[in-house]
């Protein structure tokens, strides 16, 4: 069967044909297709077939692209990457402990940043809409940068993570539409928007007595602003996304009690168009490593490859790529 090319311009991501399954499809089955195969597309749409993703894949052993089959159709020269981004262009932009490099054609560098002194690590990255990157630097000076595309530093923003434990200190950040970051603090309990001038304005705490308090160590590892303002956030040590409204008030969660103890630290989250799911088991050296859930908390599909995910990007569902902007 010929494979087509995606609307992305980079030449591994394929649109993929849908008649064989790469990897596990639904709950309970291995490395089989459900018995239930209903799934939606992305843009919501009921369809009679398994589901199946491509996707970037952050993690300690791997980082690339794994297709539709379950096959590699990209790797990075390292593996140990902390966040990346198929980029609109097909590059692919990823960040490491100490550097955040994006590659094009042949895994040639056309961007880079390097860890600044005095802080330790670098924690995520992302390629903003005028063009800026977004890094955050771990350390004795939490901060969260905007780097032009020549090196310039154009905003830095201090960050309150409220330990000095570099590691600890933040995760996911991310720039909202408004101009605002929204950046998960893991030890301090709490995602936090700051404003550009370094305020915080909103904080969102994850040790309520609800979550099971300071015990159930829900720390935020991501967190992100849908469109009708609530907040998906995954909750780590917790094994458990929650979704919080604008009133700070729990809308929705899935949690191992839900899901038959499969979720080994939530770090990665992915919100899909269709209002599904996707959760990184970060800590999962066998079983599923990512899991789809729909709203009814039904899983939908599972990868259980040999790779560990640290954090991912969904590229396509059944052969398509998602449209608009990857909530992640």
């Amino acid at each position: 069967m010929m494979r087509t090319m995606m609307r992305y311009s980079f030449p591994l991501l394929r649109r993929l044909p849908v008649a064989l399954a790469p990897f596990a499809v639904l709950v309970g089955v291995g490395m089989g297709l459900a018995a239930d195969a209903s799934a939606q597309s992305p843009d919501g749409q009921q369809q009679s077939r398994p589901v199946r993703h491509a996707f970037l894949v952050a993690g300690p052993s791997f980082t690339g692209i794994i297709d539709e089959h379950g096959e590699t159709q990209w790797s990075a020269p390292k593996a140990r990457a902390r966040d990346g981004w198929v980029l609109k262009n097909g590059n692919v932009l990823i960040v490491w402990a100490k550097e955040a490099i994006e590659f094009g054609a042949d895994k040639q560098p056309v961007w880079s940043y390097q860890l600044h002194k005095p802080n330790r690590e670098l924690g995520t990255v992302q390629r903003l809409a005028n063009g800026h990157t977004l890094v955050t630097e771990l350390g004795p000076a939490p901060r969260l940068r905007e780097v032009t595309p020549k090196g310039d530093i154009r905003v830095e923003v201090g960050l309150q993570p409220d330990t000095d434990n570099a590691h600890m200190q933040t995760r996911m950040a991310r720039k909202l539409p408004n101009g605002d970051y929204l950046v998960p603090h893991l030890l301090a309990h709490a995602v936090k928007r700051y404003q550009p001038d370094g305020k915080v304005v909103e904080v969102i705490r994850t040790d309520r007595e609800s979550l099971g308090g300071r015990k159930a160590e829900n720390w935020p590892f991501t967190a992100i602003r849908l469109a009708n303002g609530n907040t998906v956030i995954g909750c780590t040590h917790g094994n458990k996304v929650i979704e919080v409204d604008k009133l700070g008030d729990i809308v929705w969660s899935v949690t191992n009690e839900d899901l038959g103890g499969i979720i080994h630290d939530a770090c990665g989250v992915q919100r899909l168009p269709n209002g599904n799911t996707v959760i990184a088991s970060y800590a999962a050296k066998t079983g599923a490593k990512l899991i789809e859930v729909n709203r009814d908390k039904q899983v939908v599909w599972s990868y259980d490859g040999p790779h560990r995910v640290h954090h991912f990007q969904v590229l396509t569902t059944n052969g398509e790529p998602l449209p608009g902007v990857a909530m992640r």
